[in-house]
C-alpha cells in the first residue's frame, strides 16, 4: 500500500481545508487497473494498480476520494470486471461497485483503510486514526468477556496428534524427533512416577549447544551421546542458578491447563510464563493420576477463536480498525514507531551462528530478521530452526564462530537468493499501516507467529509484531 499523492486526488479536491477519505481498492484475481468515478464531481479516472507484497495475485491502489457517491470498476486483462461480493449496481459505465463516503461516517466496510489526508496549504498531510479511552477499554472489554466465556475444548481438534518424550530419553535422540517430526517442542513424560513433568523445547537445544562450545563446560560431545533429559533439566536448573536456600537445584514448575479452564486464564498463563504452548492435560482421577495428554494449546489457537467470533462484527469493536502504527504494539526499528520493549533485533546474512544464538538468548526474542546492507529483508532465523543440526548430527561437526547465518539457513534447505516461494512462506510479512484486525487474522494461521512489518517496496525491516505483543496489547 502507499500514501496518497497529489495525482492521486481529483483536481477540485486540493484545495486548502479539504477532507480527503484515502480508499483502499483491492482485486484479489490479479488485476492492472481500476476505473473510479465519482457522480457528484463529474470526474473519472483510470488509476493503475500494484502487486501486494508477499500475496500472490492481489493487486491494490490508494487513492484519496472526497466524501459523496463514487462508482468504480475492475480492469483485468483486458476485460472490465467488478467485485461481486461487494454492493453493485447496473449504471453508466455498465455493472460497477459502489460506495458513498461521509466524514460523519467513516466506518465504510472492514476492508476500508481509515485515515484522514487533510489538503492544507497545497499539501497533504496525514491524521493518523485514534481512539477514545472509553472505545479501547470497551473493545478489550468485550475480547476478554468472550475469552473468559469460552473453553480449552474449543481449541482441541477431531483428530490429530500430540508427542511426548521419555525424560530417560538420550537428549540427541530427543532432539533427533523434534527435527523429525517438524515441532518446536515436545511435552516430557516421566514413566515410572506417571506423570508429565516439562517441556523440552528448541531453546534448550540452543543452551546446549552454546554450552558445548563453552571452554569451561563440563559437557562434551560424547557426553550428549548418553545425556539424558533429565539431567539435562537439573543441570540447566544449575546453569540458571536456580537453586533452593541449600544450593540444591529445583526444577520449574510445570505449566500446564486442563480442558475445562477457559480461554482467557489459558493466554494470561501463556504470557505471564513466557512459554510458547500449554499442555492440555486430562485425568478422570481425583488425584491426577493416569493424565492423558490432549492437546498443545498455543495464542495462535486463541486468536483463531477470536477472529472467527468476531469476523463479522469487527466494525463494532473501533480496537480492530486502528493501523498498527498508531498504537503500542510490537518492537519497532528506532524513529520508526513506539516499542514497547527493547529495540529491534537484527543480523546480516555474514553474522555468525553464535552470535545469532547469543541474540536468541539474550534479546529473549523468538526469530531475527536477517537483512542486506539496507535492512531489507532477506529472511528470518527462528529458534526452531536451529533443530535443523540434529539431523545427520551436523552439530558435532560445525563451528558456532565460523558458520554464518546464511550457511545455516541453508542447511534448512533455504538460499537467501534463490528459493523465493519457500522464504516468503517463512518470513510473513505486513506493512505498517495494515489494521489491528488484518494483523490478527494473518497471525492466526497455522505456523505464523510474527509477522515482519516492512516498507512498501523495499522491504525495509521497520518493526516486528509477535503473538504475545497482540494478547499483551488486547489484555492491556
Amino acid at each position: 500500500m502507499f500514501s496518497p499523492n497529489m495525482n492521486s486526488v481529483p483536481e477540485e479536491a486540493a484545495v486548502p481545508g479539504t477532507v480527503l477519505i484515502p480508499m483502499r481498492f483491492v482485486w484479489r484475481h490479479g488485476g492492472n487497473s481500476v476505473f473510479l468515478c465519482g457522480s457528484f464531481t463529474q470526474w473519472a479516472q483510470l488509476v493503475p494498480m500494484l502487486p501486494v507484497e508477499n500475496c500472490d495475485n492481489v493487486f491494490q491502489t490508494v487513492y484519496g476520494l472526497l466524501p459523496g457517491y463514487h462508482q468504480y470498476k475492475f480492469y483485468v486483462d483486458g476485460q472490465w470486471r467488478y467485485d461481486e461480493s461487494e454492493h453493485h449496481v447496473t449504471g453508466e459505465y455498465g455493472i460497477v461497485n459502489t460506495l458513498h463516503l461521509s466524514t460523519d461516517d467513516m466506518d465504510v466496510d472492514t476492508e476500508t483503510f481509515r485515515r484522514v489526508v487533510r489538503v492544507t496549504d497545497g499539501t497533504l498531510t496525514e491524521v493518523v486514526p485514534s481512539i477514545s479511552e472509553t472505545d479501547l477499554q470497551a473493545s478489550r472489554l468485550r475480547i476478554s468477556a468472550f475469552l473468559t466465556n469460552h473453553t480449552v475444548y474449543e481449541l482441541l481438534p477431531e483428530s490429530g496428534k500430540v508427542v511426548a518424550l521419555d525424560v530417560d530419553l538420550p537428549v540427541k535422540q530427543a532432539f533427533h524427533i523434534l527435527h523429525e517430526q517438524g515441532i518446536p517442542m515436545a511435552p516430557l513424560c516421566d514413566v515410572r512416577r506417571g506423570q508429565f513433568v516439562g517441556v523440552l523445547s528448541a531453546f534448550d537445544f540452543i543452551l546446549i549447544l552454546r554450552e558445548l562450545g563453552n571452554n569451561a563446560s563440563n559437557l562434551t560431545e560424547e557426553e550428549l551421546e548418553t545425556h539424558t533429559i533429565s539431567a539435562w533439566k537439573e543441570g540447566k536448573a544449575y546453569l540458571n542458578r536456580q537453586n533452593d536456600c541449600h544450593g540444591r537445584a529445583f526444577r520449574r514448575r510445570f505449566i500446564h491447563a486442563g480442558p475445562n479452564d477457559n480461554l482467557n486464564d489459558v493466554a494470561l498463563k501463556i504470557l505471564q510464563n513466557e512459554v510458547a504452548t500449554v499442555p492440555i492435560i486430562y485425568s478422570s482421577s481425583e488425584d491426577g493420576s493416569f493424565p492423558q495428554l490432549l492437546h498443545l494449546a498455543s495464542l495462535t489457537g486463541i486468536l483463531k477463536c477470536i477472529c472467527r467470533y468476531f469476523r463479522h462484527s469487527a466494525s463494532s469493536l473501533p480496537i480492530l480498525q486502528l493501523p498498527i502504527c498508531s498504537i503500542p504494539v510490537g518492537t519497532w526499528a528506532p524513529k520508526i514507531g513506539e516499542s514497547n520493549r527493547q529495540p529491534l533485533a537484527m543480523l546480516r546474512p555474514s553474522a555468525s551462528l553464535r552470535s545469532a544464538l547469543n541474540l536468541l538468548v539474550q534479546a529473549r526474542v523468538s526469530s531475527i530478521p536477517i537483512v542486506d546492507d539496507n535492512d531489507s529483508l532477506l529472511d528470518i532465523y527462528c529458534r526452531s530452526d536451529i533443530t535443523a543440526l540434529a539431523k545427520d548430527r551436523a552439530y558435532t561437526h560445525i563451528n558456532l564462530d565460523e558458520m554464518t547465518v546464511h550457511q545455516a539457513l541453508q542447511q534448512l534447505g533455504q538460499d537467501l537468493y534463490s528459493a523465493y516461494e519457500l522464504r516468503s512462506q517463512r518470513c510473513q510479512m505486513c506493512l505498517r499501516s495494515d489494521s489491528l484486525h488484518k494483523v490478527m487474522e494473518r497471525l492466526a494461521n497455522p505456523g505464523v507467529r510474527r509477522l515482519v512489518i516492512v516498507e512498501a517496496g523495499s522491504k525495509r525491516v521497520e518493526g516486528i509484531v509477535s503473538l504475545s505483543d497482540i494478547f499483551k496489547f488486547l489484555f492491556g
